[in-house]
């Protein structure tokens, strides 16, 4: 029994993270949703409270889990100036865990997307996601020169 409950409490972060995200998800959604899926949107309704408005690392859960999220304006910075695509889309989509991704904080969101109560298709949740890589890839900072 202590066992399973230490289970449970090593998971709470990641479950009260997925709660504020869709606490807060839900108050973003009270304003006009655009017609379009818009990376900047999705961003703000699921990943803001981690990462912080600025994407810096900084959201008001940040302190409460246990990795800190990434600074993501530094993707490609950390790969060398190039933004990998598609290694973000599976970190983003997290049913194919990337190794070195770190921590198992981070909400599972193409599970999130595809159980959502729109019913959304693997088509769908792959528009999502794509709209949200390409958000984070033009909010990477510039290259120093």
């Amino acid at each position: 029994m202590f066992a399973m409950c230490s289970r449970l409490l090593a998971k709470a972060p990641i479950v009260l993270a997925f709660g504020a995200s869709a606490l807060f998800a839900s108050e973003v959604m009270a304003q006009d949703v655009p017609s379009s899926i818009s990376g900047s949107y999705l961003y703000k309704t699921y990943c803001a409270t981690c990462h912080g408005k600025d994407a810096k690392g900084d959201g008001p859960l940040a302190s409460s889990l246990r990795f800190a999220p990434s600074d993501l304006t530094l993707i490609a910075k950390r790969n060398g100036g190039a933004f990998p695509s598609e290694q973000v889309f599976r970190i983003v989509d997290g049913r194919k865990p990337v190794k070195g991704h770190g921590g198992p904080d981070m909400p599972v969101w193409g599970d999130a997307f595809k159980g959502s109560v729109d019913g959304f298709t693997e088509e769908k949740v792959k528009e999502k996601i794509d709209a949200l890589v390409d958000f984070l890839k033009s909010i990477q900072e510039p290259p120093a020169k």
